[in-house]
């Protein structure tokens, strides 16, 4: 039976970057520092343009013939592209849905706790899924608790807004918010906030053209 192999510590080769002496084509095409074709030009001489510069020969198409060199400042040229694969890793963020768990009866500092929890997820570019937990008959004030997840909402319109309206599910209510991709205009924030107001305001019974005189004396007819 063969002996099993044994397990490799040695560190990985890293793959060089084909500059400047570790370039071996004879002859080259080469392309100066300002994009200046250079034309075709033996090895030594491409290395000699380079180093008078100051800059690196770096070879950028290997498969072309003559192969492709640009001369360049690699280090700078390094940087620029581990800058560009950052913002781009960046842009590529994939959202998740984070949950905000509450009971309907949360105090004030729980109340703020969530709303951090919230705020830190739609800044990081991920939806957030408000639930209210409802148990045993706790079920009964469903409608407390839609007010506590439209308070939350109002809370954080500057940074999200609702992507789905509180419902029932199950034995729980829930909303979702999405960040905001526009920023809220002064006059829509106005808007909310009278809407809000007409929401929390008791519904005025019409008096029908009716007078408060004409009320006190129908009253008291009705009385005797």
């Amino acid at each position: 039976m063969p002996p099993r192999p044994r397990f490799d510590r040695r560190a990985p080769v890293r793959e060089l970057p084909n500059i400047n002496d570790r370039i071996s084509y004879p002859k080259l095409r080469v392309v100066d520092a300002d994009g200046t074709q250079l034309g075709v030009i033996n090895r030594e001489e491409a290395l000699d343009v380079a180093k008078n510069r100051e800059l690196d020969l770096v070879l950028v198409s290997e498969k072309a013939d003559p192969p492709v060199c640009r001369i360049m400042d690699y280090g700078k040229y390094k940087f620029e592209q581990e800058k560009k694969a950052k913002e781009a890793k960046k842009k590529s963020h994939q959202t998740e849905v984070k949950e905000v768990k509450m009971r309907y009866k949360i105090d004030k500092h729980d109340y703020d706790v969530r709303l951090g929890h919230a705020t830190r997820f739609l800044k990081a570019g991920d939806k957030v899924k408000c639930t209210v937990i409802f148990r045993g008959r706790e079920i009964q004030h469903s409608s407390l608790a839609e007010s506590l997840l439209r308070r939350m909402a109002n809370d954080l319109e500057e940074k999200a807004e609702i992507q789905q309206a509180p419902k029932r599910e199950g034995r729980n209510m829930i909303m979702f918010l999405t960040p905001r991709k526009t920023p809220l205009l002064k006059k829509d924030k106005e808007e909310a906030t009278h809407k809000a107001v007409e929401r929390k305001s008791p519904t005025k019974v019409p008096n029908l053209g009716r007078s408060e005189s004409q009320m006190r004396n129908q009253n008291k007819s009705i009385q005797k």
